[in-house]
């Protein structure tokens, strides 16, 4: 299947992070605002996973006109990702002047040293990388489609809806990356299973930590709040489940969901909240 001619700009976003934000920054409601909290901790030692495991993948392709345009789209990739761990960098900071603790880095960063001292091939890193970006994906176009972050903080709605359009721009880069190393369907759906189960753990467990601390576990509005976002019109299992379980058939490809004008549409209608870097 020939890679579709897609540009992956490198962008710099007008939020600033540095000045802090609300604790209940999504329209005072302390499950959403912790549950996305949760999902950020999770990104620095992510994002830096994937850019390494790209880069140890497309080393392994020869350096000529047939990969070139993979080669170029793996560069953008690592480009987006750096911006994406550089944000939530400073966004996690403020999470911890707000007393919360990120346990799932530690988690996360525990998986990658063990990656390293098993000698795990570039293909399984880069089969991992493919099935987070695929769990990325779905959830960055439903938050995109469905109104996730409506009632958030302005800058926590830029910040969300520009990371979610950059996932859906770069989604296949890693999928395409593996099938030109010659990665196959079991290995790929094996891999899935491990990290959807692992992402639902941890994403879970670092979501009650934070409302822990946050102080608002026990409070009725918290668990109605949650399961408003879970089971709703448009919660997170009516609308993702589906998707989610595109990736185990044999034939996927993150491409025929067709959701690109989605994420296309916010950052055009949104171009004077970024520029482009490279």
């Amino acid at each position: 299947m020939p890679l579709p001619a897609i540009d992956l700009p490198v962008r710099k976003l007008a939020v600033d992070l540095a000045s802090g934000f609300a604790r209940h920054w999504h329209g005072g409601d302390a499950y959403r605002s912790m549950h996305f909290n949760a999902l950020s901790m999770s990104f620095p030692v992510g994002e830096q996973f994937f850019i390494d495991a790209v880069r140890s993948g497309a080393a392994t392709l020869p350096d000529d006109d047939a990969h070139a345009p993979l080669h170029k789209l793996v560069a953008q990739f690592i480009g987006q990702e750096a911006t994406h761990r550089h944000l939530h960098g400073l966004y996690n900071r403020h999470l911890e002047r707000q007393n919360l603790r990120n346990r799932w880095q530690g988690w996360a960063q525990r998986r990658v040293d063990w990656s390293v001292a098993c000698g795990l091939s570039p293909l399984n890193l880069v089969a991992v990388t493919a099935a987070y970006e695929h769990l990325t994906a779905v959830f960055a176009d439903a938050l995109l489609r469905h109104g996730w972050m409506d009632g958030a903080d302005e800058q926590m709605q830029i910040l969300w809806h520009w990371h979610a359009s950059e996932e859906t721009e770069h989604k296949a880069v890693a999928f395409d990356l593996y099938r030109a190393m010659g990665g196959g369907n079991l290995r790929r759906v094996a891999w899935y299973l491990y990290v959807f189960g692992i992402f639902s753990l941890e994403s879970t467990v670092q979501t009650l930590l934070n409302l822990k601390r946050d102080g608002s576990l026990l409070r009725p509005r918290t668990w109605i709040s949650a399961l408003g976002f879970w089971f709703g019109r448009n919660g997170q299992l009516r609308r993702c489940t589906m998707p989610l379980l595109h990736y185990l058939r044999p034939g996927f490809h993150p491409d025929h969901d067709g959701n690109r004008a989605v994420a296309a549409q916010w950052l055009d209608d949104n171009r004077q909240r970024w520029t482009r870097v490279k």
